[in-house]
């Protein structure tokens, strides 16, 4: 199943106020759409507000339950409050302390795991025994329109790109926004952008069916699926131009340029677009117009210096 314009049109007015049309900033001659400005910090509050506008009154009085390294947890936190009921989310014992306690401050109830496998066989434990509606992190229409009405956003905003860079971490965003671009502007190249110690997608394009990691191992730990689902991949499949790959040095290096030049402060998944722009895709791009989604700011001061740090040190080895 796929969506028209109007589709996701539709679900840009559901959402009406309850998220921001974020800006896009001319930059060093591209574009950055600055998702990281999105209420709950990230893309991801776009498809859990979806997710969750149009429940029926037994669904809301059971409450909401996810998995997630934080990002898609802080959005189901927030879109439980919108809408008026519970949520419990689980996530890996690894993830950023800071996600963990504005779960809390939002009200939700947090249960700390393992590993991200170990959450998706809690979180589905949760849905059995209390009801609960699992909002799922990356897959299905929901959370794909989600991603659909940034695409629709930037379309507007920019409407004449030649290519845009998406991050990748389950595939819902890069999803969506491929699909409303190649909808609104066919010609426009897609690229998506995995970390090496996280490339399930790209594993799954070249096999040509969702894949599976037995191992997550990158700092950028929103883009730490550790598989591709149907629906995303199915998307992601026909309408992404590539997907390229960036290592953890690369990601702390463009976070590194977004504070010190553009003043920004970017988790690494909100850097990874940056990375492959001005690495494996830079001479792929060059002399066109194109769009950078910087997509979440979901990191505390001290892991954000932590990683600024490293880089800065990297360099002067170098």
């Amino acid at each position: 199943m796929t969506f028209t314009v109007s589709d996701i049109a539709r679900a840009r007015e559901q959402l009406g106020t309850h998220v921001v049309e974020t800006p896009v900033w001319p930059w060093q001659g591209v574009f950055l759409k600055l998702e990281l400005f999105q209420r709950g910090g990230s893309f991801k509050t776009r498809g859990a507000l979806i997710s969750t506008l149009g429940l029926e009154k037994a669904a809301l009085a059971a409450g909401l339950t996810t998995v997630s390294a934080g990002s898609h947890a802080i959005a189901v936190a927030h879109a439980a409050r919108v809408v008026g009921t519970t949520a419990k989310v689980v996530v890996p014992r690894t993830a950023n302390r800071a996600r963990i306690e504005r779960c809390r401050t939002l009200g939700a109830e947090v249960e700390l795991v393992e590993d991200i496998h170990a959450a998706f066989v809690r979180v589905r434990e949760i849905e059995t025994a209390e009801g609960r509606t699992f909002v799922h992190p990356f897959e299905g229409p929901a959370m794909a329109l989600g991603g659909a009405t940034l695409g629709l956003e930037l379309a507007r905003q920019v409407p004449d790109l030649d290519a845009v860079i998406v991050p990748i971490g389950g595939g819902g965003l890069c999803a969506g926004v491929s699909t409303a671009l190649k909808l609104l502007r066919p010609a426009c190249q897609v690229f998506g952008v995995e970390p090496t110690g996280a490339d399930t997608m790209r594993r799954s394009l070249i096999a040509g069916r969702p894949q599976s990691l037995d191992r997550v191992a990158t700092i950028a730990d929103s883009l730490g699926a550790p598989r591709a689902e149907p629906y995303s991949f199915a998307l992601c499949q026909r309408h992404l131009d590539d997907v390229v790959l960036v290592d953890d040095e690369s990601i702390r290096r463009a976070m590194r340029l977004l504070f010190s030049d553009a003043k920004l402060v970017v988790e690494p998944a909100g850097a990874a677009a940056l990375a492959a722009l001005r690495g494996p895709l830079r001479e792929r791009v060059q002399g066109k117009r194109v769009a950078v989604i910087v997509s979440g700011s979901n990191i505390d001061l001290a892991t954000f210096s932590a990683h600024v740090g490293m880089t800065e040190g990297a360099q002067e080895r170098a």
